[in-house]
């Protein structure tokens, strides 16, 4: 019998929110976090005289809070958020637009997907300085690094959407008499839109990194993480070390969770996005 008061659905949803599959879900993070806790405090009583090498994680997060050293690491923070997001756009807005002129002929795709594997392939850290001679020591060589840390996932995730659009409904438009935008448009664009979110997840985070990498290497300007990360390697300060590496890694783990959430919202009512 059908139910109308519409109790059965909210009960079920209920039952999603807070059942036993939440605790499945967040029972096994929890518990290996809990053993990572342990495992430290356990490491740092083995070391002995070199316990300062591997400080506790009560000690670590005291020095978010800490009014000598909090301040300094979320200013650098949010340098290096600001070339994350400038870096994550870019690449983008790039990788969109390389992906379309690949996928409207197969002699263009031959002609430049080559060169986004090579993009891929080179070492960053071998031509840091090439890109500080090009483009300075600040802030831009901070996005250009991002930014070629940033962009392949966009091209190949953007590609695979646009070519896995099923043939028929291709063939369905150009019976009707679609030109090639209309097509771009309204139909291949649309259809890989969940591929384009999931690539834009693996480049948020990737330009976090990238972003690291370029304050690690061009320390002029305004200083990020990875200039704040480079100052308490070489002065042995390992707990401000930890707490500076906990704040960009869980910077990270949030700008991929948004992107996850904005791709939830984008194509979650007609497809399971992850």
């Amino acid at each position: 019998m059908a139910d109308s008061t519409g109790i059965a659905p909210r009960l079920r949803r209920r039952g999603r929110n807070f059942g036993p599959g939440k605790i499945g879900l967040w029972g096994p993070p929890t518990a290996l976090l809990a053993l990572i806790i342990v495992g430290a405090y356990i490491a740092n009583a083995l070391l002995g005289t070199r316990a300062f090498l591997l400080p506790t994680p009560h000690v670590v997060l005291g020095k978010l809070v800490d009014p000598k050293t909090a301040p300094d690491i979320f200013e650098s923070l949010g340098n290096t958020a600001l070339v994350a997001l400038v870096g994550l756009l870019i690449a983008a807005v790039i990788g969109i637009v390389w992906a379309i002129a690949m996928s409207q002929a197969r002699w263009v795709e031959r002609t430049l997907f080559p060169y986004a594997v090579m993009l891929q392939a080179i070492p960053i850290l071998a031509i840091t300085p090439l890109i500080g001679f090009s483009f300075g020591y600040d802030f831009p060589s901070r996005v250009v690094v991002c930014v070629m840390i940033a962009l392949f996932p966009m091209v190949s995730n953007t590609l695979f959407g646009l070519q896995s659009v099923d043939r028929a409904h291709r063939e369905l438009f150009r019976l009707q008499g679609a030109s090639r935008w209309t097509i771009l448009t309204k139909l291949e664009l649309r259809q890989a839109t969940p591929a384009i979110f999931a690539g834009l997840r693996i480049s948020a985070g990737l330009s976090v990194v990238g972003a690291i990498v370029g304050d690690f290497f061009f320390q002029r300007g305004n200083p990020g993480i990875g200039a704040l990360i480079a100052k308490y390697s070489a002065r042995l300060n390992s707990a401000e070390l930890f707490a500076s590496v906990l704040v960009a890694s869980l910077f990270g783990v949030v700008i991929f969770l948004i992107f996850g959430w904005i791709g939830r919202r984008a194509v979650g009512k007609w497809y399971d996005f992850g």
